[in-house]
């Protein structure tokens, strides 16, 4: 009867009833209840428990494409400063159909790109997935290692060295990587972008593809830790060469030019010039600065964008994404918004018009996956992996504190001091803020690192613009929990990283006089936009505090599928609610 009852559930109520009947003649009573009234609630109670032991945990249905959107070098306010500007099926749709988390912020530093890709997706700081920064000094080499360089592979795609890259300096799975893993590899992963290490990263160590733009050929190519060659409709969608055709053409705004009032005048002296050397002025000569530097300046353009969509679009198209037995995945990182950033700084035209143009393409691939896959089968969520500073020329010209700092000499200084005292200079590198000790000798010498270590954090937090300093030691031996050495700490690998971390007081880099660069632990590089859209995605917003390292437990949860292995993130609360 249990195994009855378990199939057939809607015959409770039937069976009951006509069981009641049959008792109905007893005519007896227990305290004023008829018996037969307390066996139909017996049975009917004992049924519903036997039926409800056998039932599977609720699950929410699962998407069938998930597409990640990482836009590099993506302020927070961007969102809302050129709003006016953005048209209705762009970030305006994903703010009003989406669930926008607008208190975003990355839990770590040196904000990077490489470390801001792999944070997303693997749901974890730098401390345990091994990004430290684009570059870090190896003792062990004794050279500078780029954080997806791979000597053991080789390009494919082109004859260039671009392709000698891999995802082996990730020390952790990624969402990808779980998804492959969970449903027995028959999910797709594939990473796109115009930088080898936004595509590289978020993929993971199990996709089934990342793709990259080679400026020498002008090909999308891959590396053979992937593949052995490139599938024929990546070698029909190169031989186009679409990236020309953007170039053949001026870079004009794609508004009236005296219409772009939220940024400065053009030709302001806060921008760069860009390689070309010459006015940074609308228009563009593009198809001047093809002859001159080939196909690598479209990265440059706001078309590298519209470039990286096109190649999207047909990614998804060619290999089936989202249309198989499994849920898809496509790992997407839109490049040229740091490039322009770099040069031009936020206060610019270009920057404006390259997110007024970019808006456009997020649009064209939301339309195309609404028809491809439709709004309840996607997943699509959309961040950036870091900010930008406003020019600090720009911010000293308003009397906001800012600056400019430079080590060089200093560092020289302390080989000097080194040398005389220990009779080596102790220094190895000097990078990403961080002074690298040559541990081997200072072991050999049995000379107290520590008290080096503190003789060099006293040295430069008597230098302008230098707000702390923190050395590798007291990281091992305490848990800061002020914001900025937090931060640093989080971001502090203790294989890749340092010995001396150097914080600037905000406002302040380590950077050219013109454009904007980033890294700090303060929030104009680490406050981020965060949007969650599809079909699982209630409409919404939040202002509740999310870690950058938030995204891939929620999205693993979406998914049904197990956190990144080395996941320290934590599921957004009001994305289940």
């Amino acid at each position: 009867m249990k195994i009855y009852f378990k199939r057939m559930p809607e015959l409770q109520w039937e069976f009951a009833s006509k069981f009641t009947t049959c008792i109905n003649k007893l005519h007896a009573s227990v305290f004023g209840v008829p018996l037969s009234l307390l066996i139909f609630l017996f049975f009917f109670f004992y049924i519903g428990s036997m039926f409800g032991q056998n039932q599977k945990p609720a699950t929410n249905p699962v998407p069938k494409l998930v597409v990640g959107i990482i836009v590099d070098q993506m302020r927070y306010d961007y969102i809302y400063r050129y709003w006016e500007k953005y048209e209705t099926d762009g970030f305006r749709r994903l703010v009003n159909e989406g669930f926008f988390c607008k208190n975003t912020n990355y839990n770590y530093a040196p904000t990077y790109t490489g470390p801001g890709h792999a944070s997303v997706y693997t749901g974890t700081t730098p401390s345990i997935n091994g990004i430290a920064g684009n570059n870090w000094y190896s003792r062990d080499e004794n050279k500078y290692v780029y954080c997806s360089e791979d000597k053991t592979v080789q390009t494919i795609g082109s004859t260039s060295l671009a392709g000698q890259m891999s995802p082996g300096n990730l020390l952790t799975t990624t969402i990808g990587d779980q998804l492959r893993l969970s449903s027995n590899m028959k999910s797709k992963v594939i990473g796109v972008a115009l930088k080898d290490r936004g595509a590289i990263l978020p993929a993971g160590h199990s996709a089934n593809a990342a793709y990259w733009f080679d400026d020498v050929s002008g090909n999308w190519i891959t590396s053979s830790y992937y593949m052995n060659a490139l599938p024929d409709w990546v070698k029909v969608f190169n031989e186009k060469k679409i990236w020309n055709d953007y170039l053949n053409k001026p870079w004009s705004t794609f508004f009236p030019v005296n219409q772009y009032t939220e940024s400065l005048s053009d030709n302001n002296k806060y921008e760069g010039s860009g390689r070309d050397s010459i006015n940074p002025v609308f228009p563009y000569d593009l198809p001047q600065m093809k002859k001159k530097f080939g196909a690598g300046i479209i990265r440059n353009t706001p078309f590298g964008n519209s470039f990286t969509k096109d190649f999207a679009m047909e990614t998804i198209k060619a290999e089936n994404l989202g249309k198989g037995p499994s849920t898809d995945f496509l790992c997407l990182s839109f490049s040229s918004t740091d490039y322009i950033g770099h040069l031009y700084g936020p206060q610019s035209i270009e920057v404006e018009d390259c997110y007024i143009r970019l808006d456009k393409d997020i649009a064209d691939l939301i339309k195309f996956l609404d028809t491809w896959v439709g709004k309840n089968n996607l997943l699509l969520f959309l961040t950036a992996d870091h900010g930008a500073i406003e020019v600090p020329a720009y911010l000293t010209d308003l009397k906001i504190p800012s600056g400019y700092a430079g080590f060089g000499s200093d560092i020289d200084s302390l080989k000097k001091i080194f040398n005389t005292k220990y009779g080596d200079s102790l220094i190895l590198s000097f990078t990403n803020q961080q002074v690298y000790l040559n541990q081997k000798t200072i072991e050999e010498k049995k000379i107290n690192k520590a008290e080096v270590e503190d003789f060099i954090a006293a040295f430069f937090i008597k230098k302008q613009g230098v707000a702390q300093t923190i050395t590798s030691t007291s990281f091992k031996n305490s848990s800061f929990s002020d914001r900025p050495r937090m931060l640093i700490q989080n971001g502090f690998n203790i294989k890749r990283s340092g010995d001396v971390m150097l914080n600037f007081e905000p406002g302040w880099v380590e950077y050219g006089k013109t454009g904007t660069t980033h890294g700090s632990p303060y929030s104009y590089d680490t406050h981020v936009p965060l949007i969650f859209y599809g079909g699982l995605i209630k409409t919404g917003s939040t202002v509740s505090e999310v870690s950058i390292t938030d995204i891939a437990p929620t999205v693993s949860l979406l998914l049904n599928i197990q956190f990144p292995d080395g996941n320290t993130g934590k599921p957004i609360p009001e994305i289940f609610k």
